[in-house]
């Protein structure tokens, strides 16, 4: 980077910078994301130089997604959910959703949902909760113990309280 960096125009010492970065071997990225890199360090720079950013560059309409399925046939099966960016069955949404690169938070918005709108098909949910359950996860530690000594006495008690009581 040349020592008069004050002389260059925002455009060179936006790319300057993004050479600076991409040069750095800690940096992964995709080629696919040097552009919006380079766009937002172009922003950013204008901005510190004193420039407006919104006047140079104009901010990117909002982009309107529409949904494979409807919010009803989404969600008409216990079975699975089906994805409203692909139209394709899951029990669950989470790893879909990671994989596009959105939280459900996101994709709630993104297409309209209710804040209480599922991320785990019924079925799915049910099953994993009856196993939780007959493994035992939910309770204290020693609860089960308890529980198993207060419904069923020990062959030994039961033999010491028949000799006491002849």
């Amino acid at each position: 980077m040349s020592d008069n960096t004050l002389d260059l125009n925002p455009v060179e010492l936006a790319t300057e910078l993004t050479i600076a970065w991409l040069a750095n071997p800690n940096t992964r990225t995709n080629a696919d994301d040097v552009p919006t890199f380079l766009n937002k360090m172009y922003e950013t720079v204008l901005a510190m130089v004193g420039g407006n950013a919104t006047a140079a560059v104009p901010a990117a309409p909002a982009q309107e997604y529409t949904p494979a399925v409807t919010a009803r046939k989404s969600l008409a099966s216990p079975d699975h959910i089906i994805s409203m960016i692909d139209g394709k069955p899951y029990k669950t949404l989470r790893r879909h959703l990671a994989t596009n690169g959105m939280t459900p938070a996101e994709y709630r918005e993104r297409y309209g949902l209710k804040a209480d709108y599922p991320m785990v098909a019924p079925t799915y949910s049910e099953a994993r909760r009856t196993m939780a359950k007959r493994i035992g996860l939910g309770r204290k530690p020693g609860q089960t113990n308890a529980a198993r000594a207060e419904t069923k006495p020990t062959p030994r008690k039961r033999k010491a309280e028949e000799a006491s009581a002849e």
